[in-house]
Formats: C-alpha cells, sequence, structure tokens
C-alpha cells in the first residue's frame, strides 16, 4: 500500500520537479497518468514515449535505443526558416535568409534526409567541414537555388571537389579558413577553368561566451585577422577573381548562451561586410556561422548549459543589427547565411537505457552486524546517534566525521579488527540519514548539511556507455535533461547518480539540471522489480556521431517515429535499425571473427584431447562463444529472482 505522502503526489509536481515546462518548448510534458508525451510539431497531437519502447521491444529492440521523432525535426526546420522570414519582413529587410545544417553536427543519413526534404521550399542548404562531408553535400545537393558552404582545412582534392560542384551549376562557396588556402584556390582555378565563389573567416573581437568560447578571438583555430583579410583581397584583385569573393564568415561558438554576445558579433562582422563592399567586390552573403542555443536547462539564463533568448528574438537581432549597420554605411543588405546546427536536430531525439541494479552503500556496511566487543570509537557513535544530550546537527555531523576518521586510523594501525570497522562506518551512515531527514523539515541549512543528500546519494546502474552514447557529457560537462519515463504520478524518493556499465569510474552521470545552478543527483523512484526507464532528452546534436568504443559497446537500437496522419495520437515506426554486434564491433579494431572462432576451436579441442573437457560438452562451449559474435553488445538483462519483469528478449 502507498503511503499518504506517495499517493497523493501528482504528474503535475513531477512535470515541474524535471522541468518538462522549462526546457520542453512546449514539446514534452507529463500526462495524467504519470507518462512522458513528445508533442512533436507542438499542436496537441501527443505520442507517449513508452508506447514506443514497448512497440520496439516488441520488435526486438530492447533498451538501451534512440528514439528520434521525425516530425519534430522537420518542425524544427520549418521553424527556423519562418521565424527569419517574418523577421525579415517585420524589419523590411530586402535580402533573404539562406540557412545551411552543418553536417557535422550530425551526419546520419536518416537526418540529414529528413532536414533536406523538410528544407526544400526554403532552399535550405548544407555546410561541409571535411572532404568526407564534402562528398556526402555534394551527391545529396538537389536543387542549385540550396547553398554549399565549405569550411574546414582543406587540401587541394577539397578544393577540386568544391569547383566540380561550381562546374555542376551548383553555389558551392569556399570559406577561407587560412591564407594560404587563397593561394591554392587560385592555382587550381586556373588549372580547371572554374571560377569558384568564395568566402572569407574574420577573426572577430568579440569574445564568445560559453564552453566554444575561444572559437573566436586572436587564438582561434580558423579565420583571418584583419590584416589576412586585406591580403586575401589583394591576391584575388591579382589574379583577376574579385568578383569571385561572395560571402564573409565568421563563428563565435556553439551554445551561444547569451544575446548580447551574438548581437556585438554581427554589428563586427557587418562592418567588415560593408568595408568589403565599399572595396569593389560583389559580395550579397554575410554568413553569421553557428551559435544558436539549445535551454537544456530551461532556465532561460546566459548559464553556459541555457541561452538567455529565443529563437524569434536571435533572428530578428541578427536582421536588425545587418540592417542597421549596412543601412548608415549605404550599402545594399545581404542574404543572411547561418549554420544553426544544435538549435535544429538536439531536440528531436532522446537516449532511453533500462536501469538494472541499485547500489545502496548504506545497505553493504553490515547494518546487523555487531561486534562481540565494542571498541570506544563504536560507543561514542551509538551516543551521537541516540544523542540524548541534544546536541546540534552541525555539531553532530562533525563529530561523527572526527569518531569515522578516528576509527579509520585505529584500523589501519592495527588496533581496531574489522567488525568494529564495519560497525563505525555504520554508525557513521545511520547518522548521516538521521541529519538529512531533520534537514528536510528546516529552514536554512549550512553547507556541510546541504551536501548530506549528496554524499547519501545511491547508484543506479544503467545498460548503456557515456563514453558511447552521452561523450560531450563526459568530455565537456554538457547537461542534458534527464527523467524517468513513467511511474511520474508516484513521488520519487531515492536520490541517485546515473552509472553505466563501463569498466571506468568516469562512466557516470553525477551532474544534473536545475533551475539553480546543478544538483548532484537525480529524483528517482524504487526500483519494484519491473522495468524502470529513464531518458535523457535533447541529444539529436554530436552525441550520434562523437561516441567512441570505449569498451567496444557500439551503436545503440534506434527507431524513427512518425505522427500517424490519420489518429489523433497516433504514431508509427518507420525505420528500425539494430544496435552493433559484438562481431562488428571486434572487426573494427582489426579482429577477425572467423579467426577467433579458430583459435577458440582449437583450444577446446586441446582441451578435449586432454580430457579437460568433454567432446559433447566441448561442442556446447563452442556454440556458445560462436553465437555470442552476432549478440549485441550491451547486457541482455534477465529477470531476477522473484521479480515480475517481462521475458528477455
Amino acid at each position: 500500500m502507498k503511503s499518504k505522502t506517495a499517493s497523493s503526489w501528482t504528474a503535475a509536481q513531477s512535470e515541474e520537479l524535471y522541468g518538462f515546462k522549462r526546457w520542453g518548448a512546449e514539446h514534452f510534458g507529463v500526462d495524467s497518468e504519470g507518462f512522458v508525451n513528445v508533442q512533436p510539431c507542438s499542436d496537441g497531437r501527443a505520442i507517449r514515449i513508452m508506447d514506443v519502447i514497448e512497440e520496439a521491444v516488441g520488435m526486438g529492440l530492447r533498451a538501451p535505443v534512440v528514439v528520434r521523432f521525425q516530425d519534430l525535426l522537420r518542425h524544427r526546420v520549418v521553424q527556423l526558416n519562418e521565424l527569419f522570414r517574418k523577421a525579415i519582413k517585420d524589419e523590411g529587410y530586402r535580402g533573404e535568409y539562406r540557412g545551411v545544417f552543418p553536417i557535422k553536427v550530425n551526419q546520419l543519413r536518416e537526418v540529414v534526409d529528413e532536414i533536406m526534404a523538410a528544407g526544400k521550399d526554403y532552399h535550405y542548404g548544407l555546410e561541409a567541414g571535411s572532404k568526407p562531408e564534402l562528398m556526402i553535400v555534394l551527391a545529396l545537393h538537389d536543387n542549385n537555388n540550396r547553398l554549399i558552404v565549405c569550411n574546414g582545412y582543406k587540401d587541394d582534392d577539397y578544393i577540386r571537389l568544391a569547383l566540380l560542384g561550381r562546374k555542376l551549376g551548383k553555389k558551392v562557396i569556399l570559406v577561407v579558413e587560412q591564407l594560404s588556402e587563397i593561394d591554392d584556390i587560385i592555382r587550381i582555378s586556373a588549372e580547371t577553368g572554374v571560377k569558384p565563389m568564395i568566402g572569407l573567416r574574420v577573426k572577430l573581437q568579440t569574445r564568445g561566451e560559453g564552453k566554444w568560447a575561444m572559437s573566436s578571438g586572436d587564438n582561434a583555430k580558423f579565420g583571418l585577422n584583419t590584416a589576412e583579410i586585406l591580403f586575401a583581397t589583394e591576391k584575388l584583385k591579382a589574379a583577376k577573381l574579385s568578383q569571385s569573393l561572395r560571402l564573409l564568415h565568421f563563428h563565435i561558438g556553439s551554445q551561444v548562451p547569451n544575446i548580447i554576445t551574438i548581437k556585438n558579433a554581427v554589428t563586427e562582422a557587418s562592418r567588415f561586410y560593408c568595408q568589403l563592399v565599399e572595396m569593389g567586390f560583389p559580395m550579397g552573403y554575410l554568413d553569421v556561422g553557428g551559435g544558436l542555443g539549445i535551454d537544456y536547462d530551461g532556465s532561460r539564463t546566459n548559464f553556459e548549459s541555457s541561452m538567455n533568448y529565443s529563437v524569434e528574438e536571435y533572428a530578428r537581432d541578427v536582421v536588425h543589427n545587418i540592417k542597421e549597420v549596412c543601412e548608415a554605411s549605404k550599402v545594399p543588405v545581404p542574404d543572411i547565411v547561418s549554420e544553426s546546427g544544435r538549435a535544429v536536430v538536439a531536440p528531436h531525439s532522446l537516449l532511453v537505457f533500462e536501469v538494472f541494479e541499485r547500489i545502496n552503500k548504506r545497505e553493504s556496511l553490515g547494518q546487523q552486524h555487531q561486534p562481540k566487543e565494542k571498541h570506544k570509537v563504536v560507543q561514542d557513535l551509538e551516543a551521537l546517534l541516540r544523542n540524548r544530550q541534544k546536541l546540534g546537527r552541525l555539531e553532530r555531523y562533525h563529530d561523527a566525521v572526527q569518531r569515522k576518521e578516528e576509527a579509520i586510523s585505529l584500523f589501519n594501525l592495527g588496533y581496531l579488527d574489522l567488525g568494529n570497522r564495519a560497525a563505525a562506518e555504520q554508525l557513521f551512515w545511520r547518522i548521516c540519514e538521521q541529519l538529512a531527514k531533520e534537514a528536510r523539515d528546516s529552514g536554512y541549512q549550512p553547507e556541510e548539511l546541504r551536501d548530506l543528500h549528496t554524499l547519501l546519494a545511491d547508484q543506479y546502474v544503467c545498460n548503456f556507455s557515456v563514453f558511447q552514447s552521452l561523450l560531450d557529457h563526459w568530455a565537456l560537462g554538457q547537461l542534458f535533461p534527464i527523467a524517468p519515463l513513467h511511474r511520474l504520478n508516484e513521488k520519487p524518493t531515492v536520490n541517485a547518480v546515473l552509472v553505466d556499465i563501463t569498466c571506468d569510474s568516469d562512466g557516470e552521470i553525477s551532474t544534473f539540471i536545475d533551475l539553480q545552478d546543478t544538483k548532484d543527483y537525480l529524483n528517482l523512484h524504487p526500483l519494484n522489480g519491473k522495468p524502470y526507464y529513464i531518458g535523457v532528452f535533447l541529444t539529436g546534436a554530436y552525441q550520434d556521431i562523437m561516441g567512441d568504443l570505449h569498451n567496444l559497446f557500439g551503436r545503440v537500437n534506434e527507431v524513427h517515429v512518425f505522427l500517424e496522419p490519420d489518429e489523433p495520437n497516433g504514431f508509427y515506426i518507420e525505420e528500425a535499425l539494430s544496435g552493433s554486434r559484438i562481431a562488428d564491433v571486434i572487426e573494427g579494431v582489426q579482429y577477425q571473427q572467423e579467426e577467433l572462432c579458430r583459435r577458440m576451436k582449437a583450444q577446446i579441442d586441446a582441451a578435449t584431447r586432454k580430457d579437460m573437457v568433454k567432446p559433447r560438452e566441448g561442442v556446447r562451449l563452442l556454440e556458445l562463444y560462436e553465437s555470442q559474435m552476432l549478440n549485441k553488445t550491451y547486457l541482455n538483462i534477465e529477470p531476477k529472482s522473484g521479480s515480475r519483469r517481462r521475458p528477455a528478449r
């Protein structure tokens, strides 16, 4: 039977606790039965995510699984283009918006195809930052009104590929990142007889903000300083390629949290643009780069995992500031190019994984054990637990820490046996739990006591790899919204951190979004023997492509979900992609499946000849080894004794 407190908990309280209304951007919410829903088009049509998971399991695709809501992806493309169109109309701007999607953010075919289809009516183009990306872009580019922007370091073959696109009538713009590239473009253009379209990337003095602040400024990896801009223009004039200079580009970093930074950068870049026009270059395009953010924590601040502006405000400010500078300089306004990637793709997908074990450090420290002869340090801790002297909470905590450290020191010196050490540790945790419980009902708490909730947090072991699926969290401390997908009409009573199944202590999530800064634990529900699913939201940018093979955990299962046109809240899984098999990942690190199986067979045969293994047993062992090659890399979680979990597929 549920307690009165637990039964009075509502789904609305969970919706507030996990911040769905703040970071969900009208796409994610919780229904009255405690299930997380997604509205891909923000039009009232909702999909219960657990329904998608159950259908995926029925298809043989167990968690971990990436769920892509393709309608949401299309919605983001349309929304970005329409908001720029609106800003252009409202400002009386005489240029157009010509956005491009930087495929480095997510090169997966199913993502790029959807973006291309959604952006067809807007002539929404693509950006490439490497030769492999450019080869994809050239082949997918199906409309010569779309732009192709070429960034990154370039060798001769990269430049030749771009000029191949020009030969086919495509609007391919080679953005010069280093001054030496100008000479290469001039030389290869003369060799091929193809007139290039050229852009210059400028190093602005406007400093970026957030994790990628070094994308601008004197020490930036890419771009030309003011003197180099002038050298580049002189080289183009000398080569009689003045008419080829068509674009000015800048980039101040991914996930820019502060709109003031964007305004200042756009103003500075617009001055450069106007100067180049006044020098006689045709120009026509101003590329404001990426940086349009995602409000991962829902705080709507200039915190690095948030943004203090909306997409509408971003579009309006970009248009307004370019227009203002150009009008003051009496220069025709350019067509505006932006390379927004994160803002387009991040919301459309989420990672879903299953919790299969709870590690409670207090339960493992011998709570039932009583030493035969109690040491004085144990007796002192017992007295603190009873607190007959009515000491204050902070004093009791300090005394408990002192006694615990004393017990460890005595043990290391040989003056305390194992039983008394276990009793001391167990008593320390009981005192901490007692203090934390008392703190919940009081007002102001000293920092040390506030940290008790973190100290006492359990570990929920989850069937996924941080390094494969959430690399930005491990490498950059990127925050993502995380919440259970069901049971949200129950009060979450467990404070927990999430640990993955890799053999690495870094494989955990222990920093979570919060309206006030961050917190070190997540409120979750007690495990009850049934599957418990957690979703990590807004993972569509970078995470799909940047994951590594630590411990050889490969790609997870994946499903692509569309709204069912004929049903109000219906959906269908258009495509299901099976995750990596063990054979796939080991061959990726230069082992051959057949060779490994042959070696195992030789070892089993040798053991059989020595009568270490019976012939029939040897056959079964080899079958086990060979069959595992075709299994998935992640854990096949079996139901535990006495549990009510569904059978493993």
